[in-house]
């Protein structure tokens, strides 16, 4: 494990493109454009790209291409769909005549799939991909302190170190591509549980006739708070469970540890019981809305 340390010049010594400016993306392009970096923006609905002031959005992953690519995508299939082709980003490097370009994934993807996938990149295209999974949010995405757990070669990474540091407070590498998708499950164990460990106290406070925002007042002053209390906790209270990270994709995750788990060999009781929850959700039609609504399902 090496920490990143973040040079202080602002500038980045190399072109930079991101594409996904959904809940995530927007606000890592806004640190970036208000860190004077000239960044190019491709969202598959445009009009999200176009709406990010100081950015120059562009038509196609092609004229995106840069020396290095920021992708903040759902999951890694959606990144590799923006390879091939004459909108692609392998046809915009070979017409940049960009030789050795990065392509960070910061998405939550499965750590066997993308130390296969780099593999390929490195092989077939030259691109070396750099998996940069993100903790925090999108306040932490909003506010630049962001945690950013990175896999790939160390002199990439630390040359990344620089960038990553307009919009994240912590960068570590932890080995080749897929170790930084590993520590990200590691950290989706205890999201997710944390998530689901609210819910049941909130249902429980609910069915006793008990004030939930006073019930989060006692739990925030002790052993029981929590980064997730503290962001999400208002959702319970407002039963607001619109927008924000979906339960389908915390499903998807969980279902990436189930994965990583079977090969080590770890049977892993805790992550299991939550994602057989949140295939419950997901299956009573309530994937699309935040985690936290795990409550409705818990609740009934």
């Amino acid at each position: 494990m090496a920490q990143i340390t973040n040079a202080e010049s602002p500038a980045v010594p190399f072109s930079v493109a991101l594409l996904g400016t959904g809940p995530m993306g927007a606000p890592i392009a806004r640190n970036l454009i208000a860190a004077g970096v000239p960044l190019k923006l491709w969202n598959r609905t445009a009009h999200k790209a176009k709406a990010i002031p100081g950015g120059r959005a562009v038509d196609s992953p092609a004229e995106a291409a840069s020396e290095v690519v920021l992708t903040v995508l759902p999951d890694l299939p959606q990144v590799e769909g923006l390879l091939d082709g004459p909108d692609g980003l392998v046809a915009g490097w070979r017409t940049g005549k960009i030789e050795n370009p990065i392509l960070v994934v910061h998405g939550t993807v499965s750590p066997v799939a993308v130390a296969a996938f780099a593999a390929t990149c490195r092989k077939v295209h030259g691109v070396t991909v750099i998996d940069a999974p993100l903790s925090g949010g999108t306040i932490g995405a909003e506010e630049g302190r962001l945690s950013i757990m990175a896999g790939g070669p160390l002199d990439i990474v630390e040359g990344l170190g620089q960038l990553f540091g307009l919009y994240s407070s912590t960068v570590l590498r932890f080995g080749e591509t897929g170790a930084g998708s590993i520590v990200k499950a590691c950290n989706q164990i205890v999201v997710a549980a944390t998530v689901t460990a609210i819910s049941e106290a909130m249902a429980l406070a609910e069915a006793s006739e008990l004030d939930l925002g006073d019930v989060q007042s006692i739990l925030a002053g002790g052993l029981a708070n929590s980064e997730v209390l503290r962001q999400k906790g208002q959702r319970w209270v407002d039963a607001d469970f619109e927008g924000g990270g979906s339960a389908k994709n915390q499903l998807k995750d969980l279902t990436f540890i189930a994965e990583v788990a079977a090969e080590a060999g770890l049977d892993l009781p805790v992550s299991n019981s939550v994602r057989r929850a949140f295939q419950t959700m997901v299956s009573q039609g309530l994937g699309e809305l935040d985690h936290t609504g795990i409550y409705l399902s818990i609740r009934g």
